[in-house]
């Protein structure tokens, strides 16, 4: 009802000014309902899935673990039945490692035979969507026939699906074999030293060794690379599991997690999901050796230490080379 000049007895710019307010007050209520909206749906869906690098990325529901189907694209030139090593060397890699990979084959991933026991080294691949890469892959499998693959992305949050699928190999086709190490890249391993200390044992089944953690808690702070939701792991302690970075099992011991990963709850974190499925098994991890052999972590090089390790972490392709000349060079009159 307009009064001289005013609307509602209010002069026409101080209703202007009102109105205005009343607009600015209801967009910051819709910005702050839009972000209030979109915070709850970002927590509801990091909390149920994992978010993989690419759109092509597998999304987990928190479930039971599901291995991959279909058959293997790719597959070493090995015949375990006829000729079954002492130690399979399964390395997790990915398509743009290749210069890490070329250096392993060189050092103390190329095949050979230490105190009479045959050593082979193959590596873990998944799938990449570009296809020029994956025609590289394909080539670098027909030369060296050393590269495991399957049909799955290849990202970080994959790494059980890919060491899933070097159990599978291991139970499918190199069950004969007596042990079997899981690796990375960025690891240096002395072989020869983890041989002399695995034929020490009297015993190789339910076997399982490596750097042992014992009380490890999830880490519940978002944006942690290692993130784990309640809803994902709602225990307040991880079973005992060995770290990621490098451990040793006997054959048997892979089938086993193979057999009974279905019925384990699926994480993201490869070496808790091992875990996992030890602790339904009922397998207990060991020492390899009183004296710490494992080193989840970087440490400084010398001959005299490397050489009564098995394996360090945070290695690059330079200095694996450098250590490995090295090592051979010192110990074992530069042979091998």
């Amino acid at each position: 009802m307009k009064m001289g000049g005013t609307r509602l007895g209010l002069p026409a710019g101080q209703h202007l000014m009102t109105l205005g307010h009343r607009k600015s007050r209801l967009f910051v209520c819709l910005v702050g309902f839009s972000c209030a909206s979109f915070w709850v749906f970002y927590n509801y869906l990091t909390e149920f899935c994992v978010f993989g690098e690419t759109s092509q990325d597998y999304l987990f529901p928190i479930e039971t673990f599901r291995r991959i189907g279909g058959n293997f694209s790719q597959l070493p030139d090995i015949d375990c039945h006829k000729n079954p090593p002492f130690l399979v060397l399964l390395v997790a890699s990915s398509y743009h490692q290749v210069n890490a990979r070329m250096v392993i084959r060189q050092t103390w991933g190329k095949e050979r035979t230490v105190a009479g026991k045959r050593l082979v080294t193959y590596f873990l691949l998944g799938s990449t969507v570009n296809l020029s890469q994956q025609a590289d892959i394909a080539a670098e499998s027909q030369k060296y026939k050393d590269i495991i693959q399957k049909n799955f992305t290849d990202t970080y949050y994959n790494l059980t699906l890919k060491t899933m699928m070097g159990m599978e190999w291991i139970h499918r086709f190199c069950y004969q074999a007596s042990f079997v190490m899981k690796t990375d890249t960025d690891v240096f391993v002395n072989v020869f030293y983890l041989t002399e200390l695995l034929l020490r044992k009297k015993s190789a089944t339910r076997f399982f060794t490596g750097f042992l953690k014992l009380h490890e808690y999830p880490i519940r702070r978002r944006g942690s690379k290692w993130f784990v939701s309640r809803e994902e792991y709602p225990g307040k302690t991880y079973p005992p599991f060995c770290s990621g970075t490098g451990y040793v099992l006997s054959t048997d011991v892979a089938s086993q997690i193979y057999n009974v990963s279905e019925s384990v709850s699926f994480i993201k974190l490869e070496d808790v999901f091992i875990g996992l499925c030890l602790a339904k098994l009922k397998i207990h991890l060991e020492e390899l050796h009183s004296e710490q052999t494992f080193f989840p972590e970087r440490i400084r090089f010398s001959v005299s230490r490397f050489k009564k390790i098995v394996m360090c972490h945070g290695v690059e392709p330079s200095e694996q080379l450098s250590y490995w000349n090295h090592l051979v060079r010192e110990n074992h009159g530069g042979v091998l």
